[in-house]
């Protein structure tokens, strides 16, 4: 059995950087943009009180030129799964593309 999480729970979670694919820390920058692409049961009013929610958090900043920073697809068909992989099908999924300055610090390292 694996554990459904809500609409929320998922928006949450792509904040939280050891879910990211990046070697840098976001909450030490502001986002520029942020798209969340949201698939499978998932309703606009659920969506709307998640980045309500995380609009309101001061761990998330965004730049002053760009205060809303948020733009968001919903497609309501679920994620497709291999038969007999590694991944189980989940009821609903959120992928998150943005832009942060906290990438800034890694490249003055290169």
């Amino acid at each position: 059995m694996h554990e459904q999480l809500s609409v929320s729970e998922i928006t949450n979670a792509v904040f939280d950087p050891t879910s990211q694919m990046v070697k840098c820390d976001p909450r030490h920058g502001k986002y520029m943009a942020c798209c969340l692409l949201f698939r499978g049961d998932v309703v606009p009013q659920d969506v709307n009180r998640a980045v309500a929610t995380i609009k309101t958090k001061r761990s998330i900043q965004f730049v002053d030129w760009c205060p809303t920073g948020f733009k968001v697809g919903i497609n309501y068909q679920p994620t497709s799964v291999v038969p007999g992989g590694d991944m189980a099908p989940v009821p609903r999924a959120v992928c998150m593309l943005s832009n942060t300055t906290a990438i800034a610090g890694n490249m003055i390292v290169i």
